[in-house]
Order: C-alpha cells, then structure tokens, then sequence
C-alpha cells in the first residue's frame, strides 16, 4: 500500500495514529486476524484496546481500504490488497492463507447458470489445501 496517511485522506478519513498503525499492521501481516493485528499495532505505538482495531478494520473495511476475508472454519482476516481479483489458498493443517491470482482475469471470473436476478460484481473462491511446510512435516 501506498502512503497510508494519503490513501486515508482520499477517503476522507481523518489520520490518527492508530489508523496508520493498523494500515502499516496489515501490510506486513496479510491475511492476520484481528487480534494478531492488534497485538503488531500494540508493539508500535503502545496501548490500544481490541475494540479500537475491531473499529478501524471495520472502517477501513468499509472504505475499501482493506479487505476483509473469512474462509469457512476460520477466524476473519485481513489483507491490504484490494481493487484486483484474487482469491487465496489455505492449508487446512496450518491455516496459512497466501494469495492465488485467478485465472480467468476480470471479476467476477466465474459466470452462474442462474444469476435470480442479481447483478453479480464479485465470486470468492478458496481453494484449500496442504502448505508446503506441512507436507514437509
């Protein structure tokens, strides 16, 4: 991500340092959960509380400044990489999650028989299975 002061400001968002500081958290933790998030922010600046970054994730979430994911039987997490379509890989062992590009470009990349009368924007595909590191294990 770009200046996270500047990409705040283009939304309208006022800058505190606890914004900067769960922006900065993302972007070197994807796909971390909200209270690993937390936990990096209170390693830069000092106290804050769970309810403050539920609150800004949920902001910023909102905004489209990050991305929200949660993967069946697991905790929701969060990434900085937005506006593209991608998708992600889970291991079911370890519950690491990286990104996968999809393979038929522009979203929603995948078509439904039956669209019931929605106007499809978006198709979340996980695929799931073994991390390198397990199957070494």
């Amino acid at each position: 991500m770009s200046d996270p002061a500047s990409q705040l400001r283009i939304h309208d968002i006022p800058v505190t340092a606890q914004r900067l500081a769960v922006m900065r958290a993302v972007c070197r933790q994807p796909h971390a959960t909200a209270d690993a998030i937390a936990e990096d922010v209170r390693g830069e600046i000092g106290a804050i509380s769970r309810q403050a970054v539920y609150n800004v994730l949920g902001l910023l979430s909102e905004k489209g400044l990050l991305r929200r994911i949660q993967p069946a039987g697991s905790p929701t997490r969060y990434e900085s990489r937005v506006g593209d379509n991608h998708h992600h890989l889970v291991c079911r062992q370890c519950g690491k999650t990286v990104d996968v590009d999809c393979a038929v470009g522009h979203a929603p990349c995948l078509h439904a028989i039956d669209d019931a009368g929605f106007r499809i924007d978006e198709a979340e595909v996980v695929y799931w299975g073994t991390c390198p590191d397990c199957l070494k294990g």
